[in-house]
């Protein structure tokens, strides 16, 4: 029996088998989580709407997985990269989540509404050297929130330490 599901969402011109989210998915699923990957590539693509795609699209695709999990019962927890962390923590305002695990989010998404997120179990994972999101602000995001934070010697990508992040997303998990 599933202790629930776990949505991982990649980040901009990423996709569902990036390396973050695989190592996600396989630190969820040797908890005893089902996992599930969405794909956002051909919203990504759409450069003719944002220079990151279709974003409220990405928002109502994740919105419609998430609500198909959360119909299907057990706790949903939301995580993802950048432009997939924004949309998950977006998207906990919205559907019912157990918990959020987000990865160098970004704190403003064009007109989009500035990062916002249901108040539960939260856990951020940045970076110092992030040459896109600046750690100062996310790191003032997390205080507010009480979220558990990490931020680690590394770039925007954090490919320096994906066995770190996969550890830290297993310990949010467990806490649930």
């Amino acid at each position: 029996m599933s202790r629930g599901h776990c949505i991982l969402s990649h980040g901009f011109e990423s996709g569902p088998d990036a390396t973050k989210v695989t190592a996600l998915a396989q630190a969820a699923e040797a908890l005893g989580w089902t996992t599930e990957r969405p794909d956002y590539t051909d919203l990504d693509a759409r450069s003719e709407v944002s220079r990151v795609g279709d974003v409220p699209a990405r928002l109502q695709r994740l919105l419609r997985i998430a609500g198909e999990a959360v119909e299907r019962g057990g706790p949903v927890v939301l995580g993802g990269s950048s432009l997939g962390a924004y949309i998950s923590a977006i998207a906990s305002l919205q559907v019912p989540t157990r918990g959020l695990f987000l990865m160098v989010p970004p704190l403003q998404m064009g007109p989009m509404p500035a990062l916002d997120a249901a108040p539960v179990p939260t856990s951020v994972v940045h970076a110092w050297h992030d040459e896109i999101i600046p750690a100062a602000g996310v790191i003032e995001w997390a205080r507010a929130r009480s979220a558990r934070l990490l931020v680690l010697d590394d770039s925007h990508r954090l490919s320096a330490h994906v066995d770190a992040t996969a550890r830290a997303f297993a310990e949010l998990l467990e806490s649930l």
